[in-house]
């Protein structure tokens, strides 16, 4: 392979990934800033995909990236934003990736306090990216 034509091309590209993890992270700052989560299907259609399971896992596997570069610069993260149309909450992919885990979280995935907990992590993403312009 060609190690010059490679480097000229994007990350995702090179691993076969669904999308930019750039491109990814700038819908889910515009979405904190509008102050409003969006739907797996919001997402994979703004991407130029259409919604199907093995798109949404590999959907999952960019908003890992997305939120591992956000930890390392301290922000709130990103992917809680990323939820199911019928309940508003995330996936399981979050939910077995981490995510409540690394927030003190042991509750059900489903319910009212997985609600209040998803709630106040949006919260956060929501007062930090629109504090910001």
């Amino acid at each position: 392979m060609n190690m010059a034509r490679t480097a000229r091309r994007p990350a995702h590209i090179i691993a076969g990934a669904l999308a930019d993890p750039v491109e990814v992270r700038a819908h889910l700052v515009a979405a904190a800033k509008a102050g409003e989560p969006i739907t797996y299907s919001e997402l994979l259609n703004r991407l130029g995909h259409e919604f199907t399971r093995p798109k949404m896992r590999a959907l999952c596997a960019v908003l890992a990236t997305v939120d591992q570069e956000t930890a390392e610069l301290g922000e709130p993260e990103l992917a809680v934003l990323v939820v199911r149309q019928s309940d508003g909450l995330p996936g399981q992919g979050w939910w077995v990736a981490g995510g409540a885990s690394s927030n003190d979280y042991d509750g059900l995935w489903e319910g009212p306090e997985a609600k209040r907990f998803i709630a106040q992590l949006h919260a956060r993403a929501f007062d930090y990216w629109g504090s910001r312009s």
